[in-house]
């Protein structure tokens, strides 16, 4: 039995325009527990998927990432293992459809902890097959398009999941640009009661802010977040008609930056210190939903034992 946590993350600047992007993890995750429940399956692998949250939630994402880790497994010479049954069960606290990135932890645990369950049963290590940090992340990612959770792979997403911290990305080419150290150690999160499923966004209505998401970027990439991030969220919501003044109002009552995280519906607020927090919190309670006080999370993905769920 192996359990993994993947921690969620705040959008900095959506890829979906110009297909590079920016996340920072924070301290809200999905941890995946995988257990071989059986040794004798009919099929090669056999999957029973569970949400502890959710009995009835869709599960075919968490699916396919076993299933691709298996099939990435099966083309190691090395890896001669078949007919098991694995259970997998997760659990989150990140709201799902709020833009934080569910799909890219669930990815990342799920994935990383599937492989090494399978590794264990066979004898093997990571080492022995040849798999690395950048393959785990990357089977997720292979696994988020085919069951279409994704429009970009959400490798910005992703990469800040896996590794933690403050990422900028290409999402076209997976590649990590630049990884700067993210100063605010409060994050408040604020999450609409509606939720919003990126894959039923509109992309060309994105796309046609292209050249002032650019513009954002740039910001990213002079490591001012503060910019990035709220230009970032009202270039988006605009495109998106969605609510803008959410942002406005947490930085007229002391927010450093507020924008729309991914496609919404959260919107992520960097803040200084308490007397901001105690102000914001003020300001946004007129807002139907829920605000959350959190913090940047620098580990990323990790093993965190065998363990029941608590």
């Amino acid at each position: 039995m192996v359990k993994v946590r993947s921690p969620a993350s705040a959008t900095v600047i959506n890829a979906i325009s110009i297909g590079r992007g920016s996340a920072y993890g924070i301290k809200l995750y999905v941890t995946a527990d995988v257990n071989i429940i059986n040794r004798n399956s009919d099929y090669d692998i056999e999957c029973i998927c569970m949400s502890l949250d959710d009995p009835d939630m869709d599960v075919s994402l968490i699916d396919e990432c076993v299933k691709l880790v298996y099939e990435r497994l099966c083309e190691c010479k090395d890896f001669n293992l078949k007919n098991i049954t694995l259970k997998v069960e997760t659990k989150s606290d990140i709201p799902p459809g709020s833009g934080l990135s569910s799909s890219s932890a669930a990815s990342n645990s799920v994935v990383y902890a599937t492989l090494l369950t399978l590794l264990d049963e066979a004898g093997l290590t990571v080492d022995d097959v040849g798999i690395s940090d950048e393959d785990i992340i990357n089977i997720g990612i292979e696994a988020s398009l085919n069951v279409g959770v994704s429009i970009t792979g959400a490798y910005d997403d992703a990469s800040a999941s896996f590794y933690g911290g403050w990422k900028i990305t290409d999402n076209m080419k997976r590649e990590i640009i630049a990884d700067y150290p993210h100063k605010y150690s409060k994050v408040l999160i604020y999450i609409p009661d509606k939720s919003s499923y990126t894959a039923q966004c509109d992309v060309e209505n994105m796309k046609i802010l292209a050249p002032l998401v650019e513009i954002a970027f740039s910001h990213a990439l002079d490591k001012n977040i503060e910019k990035a991030l709220t230009l970032n969220g009202l270039l988006y919501s605009t495109a998106l008609n969605l609510d803008t003044q959410v942002a406005l109002d947490a930085l007229k009552a002391g927010a450093k930056s507020a924008g729309l995280s991914g496609t919404g519906s959260a919107y992520s607020i960097l803040v200084d210190n308490q007397k901001d927090i105690v102000e914001i919190k003020s300001a946004l309670s007129k807002y139907p939903g829920r605000l959350i006080e959190t913090e940047l999370d620098n580990e990323g993905s990790v093993v965190i034992g065998e363990d029941n769920f608590e």
